[in-house]
């Protein structure tokens, strides 16, 4: 009897997959539940295997006190010592029940607590199991379709493949063999349920590790990967040794080793890239096939760069939907916008059409004499914008300055803003913009400032002359 039934324990908990002595607790407590119902008592009843015989007893449990207050589970020290001599005080004494009488219906009790405590080891063995498997690529069979999920057959349990966790390129039929990984799993009501994924970036780096030896042996290192499942996907690479090229590692001789990944991917793009521990290189090399012209960085803390590319290779570097600088910025950590050579002039433009210009003194203007400088910094004026601003009549009132002064000041200033940088930009523009026709003469721009300032006081000066 005892051999049969430590058997029978033994071979259920191989096929559960559980402690034995867990089956073993899982008896004693179905016997005490039975027993409790069968005696309909309050008594606190503890339940035992015996070892030698293989029978299942049943024990009455009192507790030695000096005053009894609860018949039913106490006991006094008098008492105690007529069953037991040497029993001291705050000591459990042991009453073995009767179980030959327990009957059917206790039996079906016992039995169904027994598969009860069975099962919710099973479900913790296989949670705690799985639990610290998360992360890691599992070899599965397709099962059976759900929903648009997919059950896979992972050996003690079943796992699930939701439709998100799932790649657009790929399609399975039942009893084919994958392999994903293990992303969570989960407690619920009908016991641990286990999620995998076929998008996660770790499967790549596995597949990596799988076909390049390499990276097997640490020689090659994955630093980081950035993957759109069923589009693109970008993974950063670096060597340990110079003369190993981590790139053409994983790429392989006529590129066997990448394209065995594809083909595993159901044809996902893969882009190799070469990792950096400057940004900027990273950044670089991150945003391929696209060509960029320059890279700056706009905020450290807050990892922002910007690139500037051609206006050719705009598109290129953006990417269908903006896929490529999206990945790219996955795979180095950072925000980075995007703007082509045109953009960025017309933004440094705008930039300097806000800045305020500074102010140019009269020693500025080659056509002033020292004398009239000082005239007029005596009367207050002392830079080129100012003496721009004011009319004829201005000038006129101040001391030592008549008609053929003003004219003099006005071909000055008239001859300064024709040779400024402002003069010639607006003529490049105005012919980059075929503003005008090749049979009309180009107007010249009217100079900074407006015309009302110098060509005004030229033809002032003019009338003064005459009135003279």
């Amino acid at each position: 009897m005892s051999n049969l039934l430590f058997q029978t324990i033994d071979q259920i908990s191989r096929e559960k997959g559980i402690d034995p002595q867990i089956v073993i607790h899982a008896i004693e407590d179905a016997i005490v539940v039975a027993s409790r119902k069968y005696f309909k008592s309050n008594e606190e009843l503890r339940g035992r295997i015996n070892p030698e015989t293989g029978d299942i007893d049943v024990f009455a449990v009192r507790k030695v006190v000096d005053s009894v207050t609860n018949p039913v589970r106490e006991i006094t020290l008098d008492e105690a010592r007529a069953v037991k001599p040497d029993a001291q005080l705050e000591e459990e004494i042991e009453f073995q029940k009767p179980t030959v009488g327990l009957g059917r219906i206790a039996a079906q009790m016992a039995k169904q607590v027994i598969f009860q405590k069975v099962r919710e080891a099973e479900r913790e063995s296989v949670y705690a199991e799985y639990h610290k498997h998360v992360g890691e690529v599992v070899n599965c069979v397709v099962k059976r379709f759900e929903n648009g999920d997919i059950i896979v057959e992972l050996g003690k349990t079943e796992g699930k493949l939701p439709k998100r966790e799932q790649s657009r390129l790929e399609s399975f039929a039942a009893s084919d063999r994958i392999r994903v990984i293990i992303i969570k799993v989960e407690k619920t009501a009908k016991g641990p349920q286990v999620i995998v994924s076929r998008t996660d970036p770790a499967l790549v780096q596995h597949l990596f590790q799988t076909e390049v030896p390499e990276i097997y042996d640490g020689t090659v290192q994955i630093k980081s990967t950035a993957r759109e499942a069923g589009e693109r996907t970008k993974i950063a690479v670096s060597s340990r040794e110079k003369d190993v090229d981590p790139v053409g590692a994983c790429v392989g001789m006529k590129g066997t080793r990448v394209q065995s990944i594809i083909r595993e991917l159901r044809g996902e793009k893969i882009d190799i890239i070469q990792w950096s521990d400057d940004v900027v290189t990273f950044a670089t090399n991150s945003i391929s096939p696209a060509k960029i012209s320059r890279v700056s960085i706009v905020d450290s803390n807050d990892k922002i760069m910007e690139m500037v590319v051609e206006d050719s290779q705009l598109s290129l570097a953006i990417g269908k939907k903006g896929q490529n600088v999206r990945l790219a910025s996955k795979l180095i950590g950072w925000r980075i916008d995007i703007k082509s050579e045109e953009e960025k002039r017309a933004e440094v433009e705008s930039q300097m059409d806000q800045m305020p210009a500074a102010p140019t003194p009269l020693e500025g203007i080659p056509g002033l004499t020292a004398s009239l400088i000082q005239k007029l910094n005596s009367a207050g004026i002392g830079t080129v914008e100012q003496l721009a601003g004011l009319s004829p009549e201005d000038l006129q009132n101040i001391p030592g300055i008549g008609g053929k002064t003003i004219e003099k000041i006005s071909d000055a200033l008239s001859e300064y803003y024709t040779n400024s940088q402002a003069y010639q930009d607006q003529m490049e523009r105005l012919a980059q913009q075929h503003m005008f026709s090749k049979d009309e003469p180009v107007p010249e721009p009217t100079p900074q400032p407006p015309a009302e300032s110098t060509e005004a006081v030229k033809e002032s000066g003019q009338e003064k002359v005459q009135e003279e």
